[in-house]
């Protein structure tokens, strides 16, 4: 740990201004190219998604104002950056780059970054910050150092663009297998199936409430993983499948697909929430004809993204059926989380001594 943090840097901590935009986006570039004296979260998602040079491709508009970015300045010239977007609904944050350049003194420069931010958060009363990153260049170190703690991971798999796409269900084939469009009124259903798929505390830390699942749209960033973030660059829909019967201890759904159509030159997005003995097949080639119907519809090419889709350990067999549809798999990362909020136990009746 000691080692990580020397010789210690002598540049300063401060907020990035409009003037900084070329060297962030040297800077995010060459630090997500692996080079061996860069450091990053090391997630496997290459070019605009989530790196700041996105900015000089990417609709203004899609980065908000009240996300922050600090950077790290050494004699004139920016050595670090940390990104991070905030969820002003849940008070909580999620950092989605950590940078830095040099062999002998990244750790440090990130170390001091991640504590800017820490500090920042406190002011503005942040509840949680997220973070998934690879297990690699002592990333999960790093950040345990600073107080996350990690509770999960997650198998990223990857179905190419040259891979031809499922055709369109339409709406008697899916009628047949009970998928359909979700509605706000699917929100107590869908938080019993996220639940009964979710280990209790896992579910207890990431805390997803009713009010939560009732958002739909572009506004819907759960079930939260790793690659939540480039939800912001993609119109967003969900789907549920009905369970025959009322399902089990009345859940009423056997599972959940959400799905990210790419506006921008990224990934499509496929998440996956089922009950553990439930069949996906006819989810995943669902959505990948929902992918296939909107993007074949003009000339924009983005058709030739592929698709990605996050997976955490727990849920297997989901990735085996990812795999069957022509996914591969691609990486592991890391979830990480620190919480500011104390927790305590909730006030409850006892018995009253009698004499």
């Amino acid at each position: 740990m000691s080692a990580m943090r020397s010789p210690r840097s002598t540049g300063k901590v401060r907020a990035a201004r409009l003037t900084d935009l070329a060297a962030l986006g040297e800077l995010s570039r060459l630090c997500q190219s692996d080079s061996a004296d860069t450091r990053s979260l090391g997630l496997p998602v290459n070019g605009p998604p989530i790196g700041v040079f996105s900015l000089f491709r990417l609709p203004l508009g899609a980065f908000r104002p009240n996300d922050l970015m600090f950077v790290y300045e050494e004699d004139g010239r920016i050595a670090g950056l940390v990104r991070v977007e905030r969820e002003a609904v849940r008070d909580e944050w999620t950092i989605v780059e950590l940078d830095a350049v040099g062999m002998a003194n990244a750790g440090d420069i990130r170390y001091r970054l991640v504590q800017q931010l820490l500090r920042e958060g406190a002011k503005r009363g942040a509840a949680r910050f997220h973070v998934a990153c690879a297990d690699a260049d002592g990333n999960v170190e790093l950040l345990m150092q600073a107080g996350f703690m990690r509770y999960g991971e997650e198998h990223i798999l990857f179905r190419a663009a040259g891979k031809a796409m499922p055709d369109a269900w339409p709406e008697e084939r899916a009628g047949g297998c009970r998928i359909r469009p979700t509605t706000s009124l699917d929100a107590l259903p869908l938080a019993r199936l996220y639940g009964l798929a979710t280990p209790a505390p896992v579910a207890r830390l990431e805390a997803i409430r009713l009010a939560d699942w009732e958002r739909q749209g572009t506004h819907w960033r759960v079930p939260r993983s790793s690659l939540t973030p480039i939800l912001r660059f993609a119109d967003v829909e969900g789907f549920v499948q009905a369970s025959v019967g009322g399902g089990k201890d009345g859940t009423q759904l056997d599972g959940f697909l959400q799905v990210g159509v790419a506006k921008e030159d990224q990934p499509h997005y496929l998440k996956v929430i089922a009950l553990p003995d439930s069949d996906v097949s006819d989810l995943i080639d669902f959505g990948l004809g929902v992918i296939a119907a909107r993007t074949q519809r003009g000339g924009d090419h983005r058709h030739d993204h592929g698709v990605i889709a996050p997976v955490r350990t727990y849920e297997a067999p989901i990735d085996r059926r990812l795999e069957e549809a022509g996914f591969d798999s691609i990486a592991n990362v890391n979830l990480l989380m620190k919480e500011t909020l104390v927790r305590v136990a909730e006030p409850a009746l006892v018995p009253a001594g009698v004499r």
